[in-house]
Parts: C-alpha cells; structure tokens; sequence
C-alpha cells in the first residue's frame, strides 16, 4: 500500500445519521475524555454523530475545537458538570479516563490518584444517560495484577448497571494501525438488548512505516513542511531512552507512540541502533544525522489522523502528548463499525 493510498483510506468519511424522531436518537454519542479526538473520528467514519464532547486539558482544548467545531463543546471538569447539563438520548457514551495512574510507564497510583477516579465519574454519566452501549480505554497496565482487584470491581459496577459487559486487551497493529500500541478496551451493550459484543477479529494486513509516512519528505528540526504539522523537536535523549534499540525499519510497524517527546521512536530512515561495551545503544558511527525524532504529523499517521486534522498548540511537547494519549483513529473505527453493525443493521451505507 501505497503512503497516499494509505492516507486515503484515513481520510474516508461516511454520512452523519440523525434518522427518525424516536426518544432514543439513533447512531449519536457523548465523547467524554475527548482528547484529540481520535475515538470521535473513528465513530464518524463507522456512521456515528458527537453531538457532545467533554475535555478539561487546556493544552488540547484548542485542537478539538478546531477540528470539530459544530459539536457542543463542555471544557468544565467531568466532576464538575452536573447531570442536568449533559446531553440527552444519546445512543452511546464513549471516551477514556485518564490513564496516567494505570500506567506502567507512570507512577502508578492507580485508584489512589484523583485521575483514577475518574472511572466512577464514567459510571454517573453512564447511569445518567443510560445509552445503549459503551466503550471505555484503557492502558494496559489497567489489567496488571496490583490493578487486577480494582479492574474486577470496575467491570462489576458496570454490570450492577445493567450491561453485558465485554473486555479485551488489543493490539492496534492487528486493526490498520502501523504501531503495537496494547490497550485495554471495554465494552458494554444495554441487558435488555439481549446482545453480547464480541470484538472483531484482526485484519490480515498489518500496514508498516512505509505505509503511514513513506511518502513525507524530510524536514529541519522546528520547521514544518509542505503538510501541517510535519515538524519535530529537536531535543537530547535520556539515558533511559538510549537504553535500547528506538529505531523499527520502514517494512515493520513503529513502536507505540507515547505522550511525551522524550520517548518518540527515531525515524525509520536511521539504521538499528547498535549495543555498546556499557549496555546501553548508540548510534552507527558515520550515520548520526540519520537519527531524529519522529515529526508531530508522522506520529500522528502512525495514530491514523488524517492529514487535515491540525493540532494546535504553542509548545510541541502538548502536540505529542495529545498524540500519544489518543486512541488510534482506526483501531476506533473497527470498534465502531462491529457496533454500528450489532446495533443499527439497518442504517449501515449500502
């Protein structure tokens, strides 16, 4: 596949579905933890309509409003807006908490960071709306055994409810996303639709680097190029970072795309990076310029947005942060899709 075929298919839309007048609108959802928006824009392309979103992160807000201006927009903190200020008949709730105090790269706090909180906040909006379906992200360390007890407690919850609750951890390489990003992914159908949702299973095509950026020219550290966004930060590396091999080769998939700059995967164009006498890896002697961040758009691609969403920001750190913390457009997508197919067959685009 070709790097503009690839963007192609990124950038497919399908119809926004408002059909009848019933109570229940049909094919919308409330998008909490909005981020950059990633899981809204996989919904889109599956037929689903935001009709409202909530983010609280002041470096994001910017970008979301930017790139879906026609949906009503909430900046409060989700534990401040009450549950007469939320929308209403909506068909689905979808979003992800914070993952910060889950993380296995984080501190890991857990439920004993306010973040990790956050998951009750879902279940009062949840209980509130009573959509017909959920989806909820998570990262992987969600599933760690120190976080095995909480995470049983949060399914429970979810079925004390009255949802048929599903759980996986996925790979975003086995649903078009050229990267191994694990997350979490949970899933629940209204009981009394009688239905189970099973996740779908992987494509057989795993798209690589050469897939996603193979067609963007190389830039200068701090300068964009001719697509919005194709810039990175030309900053050093920790000795963490260079404790291993950064570079995947343009026929692999990129490792997974992290919220902070400092740990942005090397560009592909760059060779392996080799082990020295002291453990840690280095560059090949000769090939040092070969070695940079991946840009802000390049990530981005490895996230599946498409090239007409711009991220705004005034420091490029907030750009890989809001990124990294997305759930990949495409990954989105084939969730979507298996829901839309479960729960409207007879709205699906011919």
């Amino acid at each position: 596949m070709s790097g503009s075929a690839f963007l192609l298919q990124q950038s497919l839309r399908l119809p926004h579905r408002i059909l009848d007048g019933s109570k229940q609108c049909k094919q919308t959802v409330a998008s909490l933890f909005s981020g950059a928006g990633g899981l809204d824009i996989g919904f889109k392309k599956a037929g689903f309509q935001t009709v409202w979103a909530n983010e609280y992160d002041k470096t994001i807000i910017p970008s979301y409003k930017k790139n879906f201006p026609d949906i009503p927009f909430d900046g409060r903190s989700i534990r401040d807006i009450p549950n007469e200020d939320l929308p209403c008949d909506v068909a689905g709730v979808i979003g992800g908490p914070p993952c910060q105090s889950w993380s296995e790269a984080g501190a890991r706090r857990g439920i004993k960071d306010p973040r990790g909180e956050l998951f009750f906040e879902y279940l009062r909006v949840l209980k509130h709306l009573r959509p017909l379906f959920f989806v909820a992200e998570n990262v992987h360390g969600l599933i760690h055994s120190r976080n095995l007890s909480f995470f049983k407690t949060i399914l429970g919850m979810f079925e004390d409810e009255k949802y048929e609750v599903s759980w996986k951890l996925l790979k975003a390489s086995d649903y078009g996303v050229p990267q191994d990003r694990e997350r979490v992914f949970i899933v629940g159908y209204r009981s009394d639709l009688k239905k189970k949702f099973k996740f779908p299973s992987p494509l057989k095509n795993k798209p690589t680097l050469r897939d996603a950026i193979g067609d963007l020219a190389d830039v200068s550290p701090g300068t964009d190029g001719k697509v919005k966004n194709h810039v990175f930060m030309d900053s050093g590396y920790s000795p963490i970072f260079l404790s291993r091999n950064r570079v995947r080769s343009w026929d692999e998939q990129s490792f997974t795309i992290l919220a902070t700059e400092r740990h942005i995967p090397f560009h592909p164009q760059a060779p392996k990076m080799i082990r020295l006498e002291n453990g840690s890896r280095g560059f090949v002697p000769g090939q040092e310029s070969q070695y940079r961040r991946l840009t802000i758009r390049e990530c981005a691609r490895i996230q599946t947005f498409p090239d007409d969403y711009e991220f705004v920001y005034s420091n490029m750190r907030h750009a890989y942060k809001m990124i990294g913390n997305a759930v990949p457009v495409e990954l989105a997508h084939c969730i979507a899709k298996k829901i839309a197919l479960d729960l409207f067959p007879n709205e699906q685009a011919d």
